[in-house]
This record gives C-alpha cells, structure tokens and sequence, in this order.
C-alpha cells in the first residue's frame, strides 16, 4: 500500500487497493467513478457506503468524512486514534469513529494539505489549511503535541443566512435585528467581538448580505468563509508553502484591497498589525466597512483593538490610536455562544469615552 493511505478492512480495503493499482487520479471525482466502474468486479457486494468509505480513505480525512458530511455537525477533534469528539448543537459528543493508529491520522492529514502546497513534518510541527469546501483545519503533531497528532476541523455553518433567520433561530430579537439592518444600511462601520465559535464570522456573513449589491466590496480573509452576493472582489492570505516561501498577509492584502476602488472593505479577522490598516480605512471614506475580533465584551473589544493597532510600530502613541479607533468605529456587537444557540448579547455604540450599549432595550 503506497505511504500516506491508511489501512482498511474487508470489502472497502480491495476497493482501495484496485484503486491504487490502476492509474486514476487521487482526486475525489476521479476515484469515485472508478470506485463504481471496477466494484463489481473486485467486490460484488459492495454498496455506495464503501464506495464512499475507500474515496475518503485516499483523497479525504479518512473515517471522520463521514462526519463532516452531517450538516449538524460544527466541529470534528481528533484528540488521539480512538478518540474523536464532534460538535452538534453546541453540544461536545464522543464519536464511535475511529482511526487505525496515529500514522493514519498524520497521513489523513498530508492527503488534504498537499494539493494546497503545504506540509507538515516534525520541523513543522502544525498547519492551518482552508478545506475545499470551506472548513478550516487545524492540526498539530509531535513534538508540538506531546500525547500524539491532533486535528480539529471547524466546518463553516450556513444554518443562518440572513437576518429573518437569525431572528427564527432566537439569535436576536426582531428589534435588535432592524439595529442591525440600519447600521448596515446607513454604512455604519460595524466591528463583531466574541469568543472562538460564538458565530463571529456567520454574524459578519449575515450583515454582509445587507449590502447593497450595486457597491463594490472587498472581502479580506485568512480563509475565504465570506458568500456575498453583487459586485464582490475577494481576496485570501496564504501561509508558506513547504519551502517556506509565497506566504501573503493580511495587512498586504489590506493595502492592496486599498487600491481596488472598494466602497466598503469586510475583512474576515483582524488579529495583528492589518488593525492599524483597518482602523484608518474605516476613517478615510470607506464607511460601511466590517470585520470581526477576538473579545470577551465590546470594551474590550477596543482595547484589544488598539492593542493589536500598536504592533504595527508608527511610533504613534496609544492616545493617537485610541481616538483613531473610537472615531472609526461606529458600533461594536458582541456574540455569545449559548446551550440552546448563538445569540447576539448587545450592540453598542462607540464614543470617544468608549462603549453605549443601545441593545438589548
């Protein structure tokens, strides 16, 4: 069996090994055609479950596909070969999935991060990839993590896709919801605070979707998450490739999006120097821009604003930055995940003494 393809049994490991003898393509379209050519042959009994089965097993993360095809599910995390826990309604559960040892996991891996030209290996030790279909794949192996390989793979959600339904989902009010409607349409420049998972970037995706499809809007993304619709320019940061080279960052992209006569710039997280870029955007008449931050309320949402601003070395002094910030920033809403959902918890209103909460009301 060829380096990189994880073991499997009965029915769906002869399917695998014709595969790997004949000369198609590990690409999933191609193996799943040839799966269903060759499987009356080779297994007569087998049905669409390990025709699917074998094309994870060499073009996909292996068992846990199988998980990132069930709509309800949020997050997948690999903690160890027989240890899989997936997210579900906001709920952690342990999942009956498992893998052959760790070198599967740490193969399933490769198979999905080498079409994007990266790599992970003990000199590097972790990779953040953006997925085909838009999920985001983090993982560590040794010696970075000391029990084993480690993956989580968050999927992002389109269970929410515009306003009515984040109102139908007891995310917000319907009050609290016109808030937003109008912030957008008076081309308020919104910034989105919560924790990791409390819907940050599906509550950016939702306000984005208020725009008005005649503006030009650039879209500035780690991993392109963001589906608008009208006149949409979209532009992705890329990490090094293997050899360490073509990395783009955000605040390069910021700076280039400048330049493409945008009427309103949405950038998916600002969590380095780019929040400098961003803040004087949002001041020289490009109104109505969004984007979202890692925060634990809107106060300090603008502290850590201000902060990431400062490691872009001006020299500018926090007093500068601060009045920059609260004279761009015209509202901070702030997301929190709850059991039952993720709600919207307030929006406030920036002034240069801070934060004005105007919802819940």
């Amino acid at each position: 069996m060829e380096k990189g393809v994880e073991p499997v049994v009965g029915v769906t490991e002869r399917i695998v090994r014709s595969l790997l003898e004949s000369d198609v393509p590990l690409e999933r379209g191609a193996l799943t055609a040839a799966a269903t050519t060759i499987v009356s042959d080779v297994a007569p009994l087998a049905g669409p479950d390990e025709i699917t089965d074998a094309v994870d097993a060499l073009a996909g993360l292996g068992p846990v596909e199988r998980l990132l095809r069930d709509p309800e599910v949020t997050d997948v995390l690999v903690n160890s070969p027989t240890e899989v826990w997936v997210e579900r309604r906001g709920r952690l559960e342990r999942s009956e999935m498992c893998f052959v040892d760790e070198r599967a996991i740490v193969a399933a891996v490769e198979r999905v991060i080498a079409p994007l030209g990266l790599r992970i290996d003990r000199a590097s030790p972790a990779v953040d990839a953006r997925l085909p279909d838009g999920s985001r794949l983090h993982a560590v192996i040794p010696p970075a993590s000391v029990d084993g390989p480690i993956i989580a793979v968050r999927r992002f959600s389109e269970a929410v896709t515009d306003l009515a339904a984040l109102v139908d989902a007891g995310g917000i009010t319907a009050n609290g919801a016109e808030i937003l409607r109008s912030s957008v349409a008076h081309r308020m420049n919104l910034l989105v605070a919560g924790g990791t998972g409390a819907g940050k970037t599906t509550l950016l995706n939702v306000l984005s979707k208020e725009i008005d499809p005649s503006e030009r809007t650039v879209t500035v993304e780690d991993a392109a998450e963001l589906k608008l619709d009208g006149h949409v320019v979209r532009l992705e940061a890329r990490p090094p490739n293997a050899e360490g080279a073509g990395e783009i960052r955000l605040r390069a992209l910021l700076r280039h999006a400048l330049r493409l006569r945008p009427d309103r710039i949405v950038i998916g997280e600002v969590r380095g120097p780019e929040a400098l870029d961003m803040i004087q955007a949002m001041s020289t008449g490009h109104d109505g821009s969004m984007s979202t931050i890692h925060a634990n309320g809107p106060e300090e949402a603008l502290w850590r604003l201000e902060s990431l601003a400062g490691t872009a070395d001006t020299g500018a002094s926090t007093d500068t930055l601060r009045r920059q910030i609260r004279s761009a920033v015209d509202r901070v809403i702030f997301v929190a995940r709850r059991p039952e959902a993720r709600v919207v918890v307030s929006i406030s209103d920036v002034n240069p003494e801070g934060v004005e909460g105007i919802y819940p009301c």
